[in-house]
């Protein structure tokens, strides 16, 4: 963590995988062995880090990524209530529109964008045979 920090500064005399490929290689082996354990835990850690092995230290590539997904946690989790409120949407196509309705009022409240207004806007522009609308902005 330390390594990314000080990367975020200025770009590190050597790139942060090669300067931790050392630690690297003794995690993945780790890990590997960790894969047969008999311990259910520590195997299935093992499988998750392999597995996600890529987007857990692309930040090391890119220190500029956040090192955690808190704030993607953060951002899903009133829908996550929802959810469990309403006991589901019982459907496939349901779970789409909600998952699409999130999608767009999150991503008009990150722009700082009204959202019930965009969804107004675009289902009467759709229904008129008009093209998508772009995102309003925030006065509209």
């Amino acid at each position: 963590m330390a390594a990314v920090y000080a990367a975020r500064e200025g770009p590190p005399p050597v790139d942060l995988p090669t300067q931790h490929a050392p630690l690297l290689a003794a995690l993945r082996a780790a890990c590997e062995r960790g894969q047969g354990s008999v311990h259910q835990k520590t195997h299935a850690l093992a499988v998750e880090l392999l597995n996600d092995w890529e987007a857990i230290f692309q930040v090391l590539s890119h220190p500029e990524l956040p090192l955690t997904n808190n704030a993607a946690e953060r951002a899903l989790r009133h829908w996550v209530i929802l959810r469990k409120l309403s006991l589901g949407t019982r459907t496939a196509v349901g779970s789409r529109v909600v998952a699409l309705l999130a999608s767009v009022i999150d991503t008009c409240r990150q722009r700082g964008h009204a959202p019930w207004r965009y969804l107004e806007r675009t289902i009467a522009d759709r229904r008129a045979g008009l093209p998508l609308a772009p995102y309003p902005s925030r006065g509209d």
